[in-house]
């Protein structure tokens, strides 16, 4: 029985390939589709290939693709190509709001290791409801840059993301870019989570954007993730605090609408009732935090 179990923690055959260029690497997914993978960082896809969950008949490896290793400003948007590691973000990389904002949200990512490894863009294709890079991508109504051999498109999160691991990404294409908006000093971010312990995925977090002019709110922002099977503004939310200069019962009553509002995740981790009450706590500490700072 033992041999039987260590034999399961090992992929089944499958064939590899390591592009070294944008081009080659498109090339390689026209042509194995369904049957490709691409490989980052690796740390979702190579753990569910030893337990066999997925079992793609070809890795396409783009780790030796140094172009798509950036995070660099470009007008109004930080860019952050396909290999940015998730480390890469515990230090400020954008001037404005996100120079905070970033490094806090890293730093509740998986352990050292993971950091190291993980990538931006690879959390956004695998499209975990728990991930912190989907959530902020879904708050900051992130750009998505896509690439095949049939061109290129652009999309946002409210159209990219489907369901829990499910996006509107083909088989033939490739996650390139995300492009953030970069928010000048009249903006103040807020992010909360909750886990049962540091490292674990989060069972509800919050991120909160705030636009403030003489202490009130010209434009909220207000996203969850954990919460539901994929990540989402609150629009509800956003309403109750806009116009508002904050106080106890705003933020109270911002986060009970987003626990009302949501049709939470059940799972063995929570129950629907404690994942609002989760929504509840982690709304009010969140927007607590952007005004505050």
């Amino acid at each position: 029985m033992l041999g039987r179990c260590l034999s399961l923690m090992k992929p089944v055959s499958f064939k590899y390939f390591a592009p070294r260029a944008v081009d080659d690497a498109l090339d390689l997914l026209a042509t194995h589709g369904q049957e490709g993978k691409i490989l980052a960082g690796g740390q979702s896809l190579v753990p569910a290939m030893n337990f066999r969950l997925a079992r793609p008949a070809s890795l396409i490896d783009i780790n030796r693709i140094d172009a798509l290793d950036y995070v660099r400003e470009d007008g109004a948007e930080l860019c952050i190509g396909a290999l940015a590691r998730h480390a890469r973000f515990e230090t400020p990389v954008a001037s404005g709001a996100l120079s905070a904002l970033l490094p806090r949200v890293a730093r509740h990512i998986g352990h050292v290791p993971i950091r190291s490894r993980g990538t931006f863009c690879g959390s956004i294709a695998h499209a975990d409801p728990a991930s912190e890079w989907c959530l902020l991508a879904a708050t900051l109504n992130a750009d998505l840059v896509i690439l095949s051999r049939r061109g290129q498109r652009n999309i946002g999160p409210s159209e990219y993301f489907v369901g829990a691991l499910t996006t509107t990404l083909e088989p033939d294409e490739l996650l390139s870019e995300i492009r953030l908006p970069l928010l000048d000093d009249s903006w103040r971010a807020g992010f909360a989570e909750f886990s049962r312990r540091a490292g674990d995925f989060a069972l509800v977090m919050c991120a909160a954007l705030l636009r403030l002019e003489d202490g009130r709110v010209l434009e909220a922002w207000i996203g969850l993730g954990g919460a539901t099977d994929r990540p989402a503004r609150i629009a509800a939310a956003e309403a109750v605090v806009t116009g508002t200069d904050g106080g106890p019962d705003v933020l109270r009553e911002a986060g009970n609408i987003a626990a009302l509002t949501i049709d939470p995740l059940v799972d063995i981790h929570a129950s629907a009732e404690f994942r609002r009450d989760l929504v509840r706590a982690m709304v009010g500490r969140a927007l607590d935090q952007a005004f505050s700072r």
